[in-house]
């Protein structure tokens, strides 16, 4: 097996400011468990760690056996780390208020009699309105700087595409309404008998908006504070799956940190009395981890063996976070 050219380790001890760190992959890989014992060493070298979990199916608390939902915890037992599950329910009701306010705000402006509520309904069905929602709690975190480092539990990476990507369709979104916006009140203007500018509330939100994404996507892209890291299993769905997205993550500009294999046999625990299934498995992960070295080269920043028992509470996780940061 070749060998890791620059591991997790160095890779972080190379980037000393990252701030937002995210990990993502197909579901049940091992996201979780990887980002909650990778805080949990950056909170071991002494930086104010924030552990925060975007995964609409939080898990965090299960993992660390104390309830971290909606409120910055204390993680017990590890001095510098907090975590915290995004809970969305008050973030859509406080979006729900928000966007009745800028409806009524534009029929009032436009003279429209209809009521707002019809299209609240309409707006806040959408299927993506809870992902918004995510995504505004997520980059609040951010920009609050409250802490030294952030690790992200992202959703599956089909989620997590939509997530990251929200800032640049955010901005092409809020580009094109402030162009119809600024249109509508020239003409508004050109036809009113008074040449006093009217107070656009709509337009200094839409403004507001554009920029809060710009910073959003700004941090995001940028190389020296953040990067997304792919957990893989060595099994071809996995494999398949981030190799799709580590180059859709490079079209956005999200810097990728590298590739984590998670659950990898050990080879040497095999003898003459060893399961036929498990002499299968080791076979099949071995010909899967020659196409790791192959597409991953380079990237490959860990390896982490299959456990006797599943990884659950501190204990578990220092022994992750031993084999990721050797």
């Amino acid at each position: 097996m070749p060998d890791i050219q620059t591991s997790m380790r160095d890779y972080l001890k190379a980037h000393g400011n990252l701030k937002f760190v995210f990990f993502g992959g197909k579901g049940g890989v091992g996201k979780t468990v990887f980002a909650a014992a990778t805080a949990v060493w950056l909170a071991r070298q002494g930086r104010r760690t924030m552990l925060a979990s975007t995964n609409p199916v939080h898990s965090l608390t299960s993992l660390l056996g104390q309830n971290v939902l909606g409120k910055h915890t204390a993680v017990d037992g590890v001095p510098n780390l907090w975590a915290y599950e995004i809970e969305t329910k008050d973030t859509i009701e406080r979006s729900k208020t928000e966007i009745r306010e800028k409806i009524q705000w534009f029929l009032k402006f436009a003279d429209i009699s209809t009521k707002a509520e019809d299209f609240v309904a309409s707006a806040t069905m959408n299927p993506a309105f809870e992902e918004s929602a995510m995504f505004e709690n997520m980059i609040d975190l951010m920009f609050k700087n409250e802490y030294d480092v952030y690790v992200f539990d992202t959703a599956p990476t089909a989620n997590a595409r939509r997530l990251l990507g929200m800032s640049k369709v955010y901005s092409l979104w809020v580009n094109k309404m402030l162009k119809s916006r600024e249109e509508a009140r020239t003409l508004r203007e050109l036809l009113s008998f008074t040449k006093k500018k009217q107070q656009d509330p709509l337009m200094d939100y839409l403004v507001s908006f554009r920029d809060r994404m710009e910073h959003g996507r700004v941090l995001l892209t940028d190389p020296e504070k953040t990067s997304f890291f792919f957990v893989a299993l060595p099994e071809a769905l996995p494999i398949a799956v981030i190799t799709r997205f580590i180059q859709w993550f490079h079209d956005f500009g999200i810097p990728v940190g590298g590739v984590l294999v998670n659950m990898l046999i050990d080879k040497s625990s095999l003898d003459a009395q060893s399961a036929d299934f498990v002499k299968n498995r080791v076979t099949m992960q071995e010909e899967h981890m020659r196409t790791v070295w192959q597409k991953f080269d380079g990237s490959v920043r860990a390896i982490v063996p299959l456990y006797e028992t599943e990884i659950r509470g501190l204990p578990m996780l220092q022994r992750l976070a031993d084999a990721m940061f050797v």
